[in-house]
């Protein structure tokens, strides 16, 4: 039977560095690395990760906690587009992934604390953050390592991937600032995320820089589904006021938007103009086509896993958060100029 010791000898190198290739070490040269799996490949030799995983106290997994309701995972473009991303690098560097779903706070707490405590998983990736989250205080309390995909309000030392969601929404609103809307309204996501309440600053702050008043009437929640989206439509466009545009805090909730618009014989952008987030390739195919803040989604995910590794490997972190860059897709859903006071 094949074994390190056999590999090593072949490759001029030690067992040590040898298992450090099967690790993908970040300190082993690339000329090195090739090598060593060139003569694995070559005697059909596997490595045996559970044994390994007992010599070396880790597992090469990476737990990945889902956000609740899982349907609103399936539901939503944008969850597959950051797992794509996880799921690139993680597979690059040989990490398997462990994927957790619940249905309450309270069992998300005690899933996370079955993945520490039975130590089935190396690190963990939260795909999200409220504006109160037991699972980051529990995490830090034990010293376990994570990264969190978007920003925590309460823990502001733990490691982030995240956009300036601020910066994002003043964006989009300030787009529709320059296309001559007065009359702005905002449909957002669930209260308790941060990723709400950011989304509703940056709003509020392109308004306020523009001498705009903000109407409670034009604000409504939801959940990231096109329901929610098509909810909101039913509201809006009830008002004897109503908004001429809108920021949707979702791709899929502006389907649900545009939707509903359509089916109450609203033309899009010339009644009512849309601007959302995410930019996921289904935007492009709308009717009409969505502008979106391309928030570079596959990126969050791909880079989530890169500190992950670093930090599971003793390297120090440059910069905390890390802030991926936005960029503003316009198409047609905004494209239409008022003039006035409309």
């Amino acid at each position: 039977m094949i074994t390190i010791k056999d590999i090593a000898k072949l490759a001029g190198v030690s067992p040590s560095t040898v298992s450090r290739v099967i690790s993908n070490h970040p300190r082993i040269s690339s000329e090195t690395s090739l090598k060593v799996k060139q003569i694995m490949k070559e005697l059909n030799y596997h490595p045996n990760m559970m044994a390994k995983s007992l010599v070396s106290k880790t597992t090469h997994t990476l737990g990945i906690m889902l956000p609740r309701p899982a349907e609103e995972l399936f539901q939503n473009y944008f969850f597959g587009e950051l797992l794509r991303g996880i799921i690139t690098h993680a597979t690059r560097m040989n990490y398997e992934l462990l994927l957790s779903t619940e249905t309450s706070s309270s069992d998300e707490l005690n899933a996370i604390s079955r993945l520490v405590h039975g130590r089935r998983v190396d690190g963990i990736l939260l795909l999200g953050s409220k504006r109160e989250d037991p699972i980051i205080s529990f995490l830090e309390a034990e010293k376990f390592p994570f990264v969190l995909i978007g920003r925590s309000e309460t823990h502001p030392d733990a490691p982030m991937v995240d956009n300036n969601n601020v910066q994002t929404a003043f964006d989009a609103t300030t787009h529709l600032i320059a296309q001559g809307h007065k009359r702005i309204g905002f449909v957002s996501g669930p209260p308790d995320l941060t990723l709400s309440h950011d989304r509703l600053r940056g709003y509020n702050n392109a308004l306020e820089e523009a001498g705009l008043d903000a109407n409670n009437d034009w604000i409504v929640e939801g959940e990231f589904l096109q329901e929610s989206g098509f909810r909101a439509m039913s509201l809006f466009m009830s008002l004897p006021d109503r908004p001429t545009a809108l920021v949707v805090i979702d791709d899929n909730v502006a389907f649900g938007v545009l939707r509903a618009l359509a089916e109450l014989g609203y033309n899009v952008p010339e009644d009512i103009s849309v601007v959302s987030f995410n930019n996921i390739a289904l935007s492009e195919l709308a009717s009409p086509p969505l502008s979106s803040i391309d928030i570079g989604t596959y990126q969050l995910g791909y880079t989530a896993v890169q500190v992950l590794l670093k930090i599971l490997h003793g390297e120090h972190l440059p910069q905390n958060p890390v802030i991926i860059p936005h960029r503003l897709i316009v198409r047609d859903s905004s494209l239409f100029t008022l003039s006035g006071n409309a």
